[in-house]
């Protein structure tokens, strides 16, 4: 399996997310074009589908909010997000996701 949806950084590691809004609930699909795919329960409209995700993404982590930003595609439905965990590595970020995969 590619490895590039999730890499190191110094202080964390990068996500590069796919994300579906308008979704019953967020959930996490799979790993898809070498992004993370995940449906959001939340509308692509004044910034909640990037809130929802942060969020999501943050207590998926366990982590705070101020942990995960936006880097790049606030606009776009291809995002990445930069996670700052002094805790976490991208080995066990991968664990916990692909563990919540639904389909």
């Amino acid at each position: 399996m590619t490895r590039a949806w999730c890499t190191a950084l110094s202080n964390g590691f990068r996500l590069t997310i796919q994300v579906v809004p308008n979704a019953k609930k967020s959930v996490v699909v799979g790993v898809h074009d070498d992004a993370l795919k995940i449906r959001l329960q939340a509308q692509p409209i004044e910034g909640k589908a990037n809130e929802a995700l942060i969020r999501y993404v943050a207590d998926v982590l366990d982590l705070p909010k101020s942990a995960v930003v936006i880097s790049h595609g606030h606009t776009s439905k291809k995002k990445i997000l930069e996670v700052i965990s002094g805790n976490l590595d991208v080995e066990g970020a991968m664990q916990i996701f692909l563990r919540l995969v639904t389909e």
